[in-house]
């Protein structure tokens, strides 16, 4: 019996053994297990940092693209706007040198007299016509005389090459028109030489 008893003990101990080694197992397991999952947890993180770097790039990327295309449709419409007024008046020196041509028309025009008879006047009626064609060229160009007689002094239009006192005028009027000044568009191409009152 005691024999009985000893293979029982013994077999109670292999079957404790066992069931030890089992549970030691699942630890192990367990254990490894939590160490698979920790390095796939790793991994994972990993990729989710390359991806997050990946879309922080893109995102960069995407801003670069954007303010480069903002600066080029800046560039191109800064262009435009310095091409067309460059456009609007690219014939400014031509009609500067056809008002001085209109300036000797009009001194030529002015020696007329009432004698119509005379060489003279035949010659300043050809000059007239040229003239008068002249003017009409000039405004299709959008060419304006700038008016000033007894108008107020405007140094944007008016140069002030004399001044005279006058009574009955108050100070700061245009009293002459020496030379006439002209607009090109909306810009002065010439300002008038005029006489002021003081």
């Amino acid at each position: 019996m005691e024999e009985n008893t000893k293979t029982e003990n013994k077999e109670q101990e292999v079957n404790q053994q066992e069931v030890n080694n089992q549970e030691v197992n699942k630890v192990e397991q367990k254990h490894e297990s939590g160490k698979k999952e920790e390095k796939h947890k790793k991994i994972k993180d990993k990729r989710l940092d390359k991806l997050n770097d990946a879309y922080n790039k893109i995102s960069e990327l995407e801003d670069k693209l954007l303010r480069e295309k903002a600066e080029n449709i800046n560039y191109r419409k800064r262009k435009e706007e310095e091409v067309s007024r460059m456009l609007k008046y690219s014939n400014e020196d031509l009609i500067k040198e056809v008002l001085q041509i209109v300036d000797n028309f009009e001194r030529a025009i002015n020696m007329d007299d009432d004698n119509l008879e005379d060489e003279v006047s035949k010659f300043l009626s050809g000059f007239k016509m040229i003239y008068c064609k002249l003017i009409a060229t000039l405004e299709k160009f959008e060419v304006k005389a700038i008016d000033g007689n007894n108008k107020p002094f405007d140094p944007t239009y008016h140069q002030a090459v004399m001044t005279e006192a006058r009574e009955g005028i108050e100070p700061g009027m245009v009293l002459d028109v020496l030379q006439k000044g002209y607009l090109y568009k909306d810009r002065v191409i010439r300002p008038a030489m005029v006489k002021v009152s003081e």
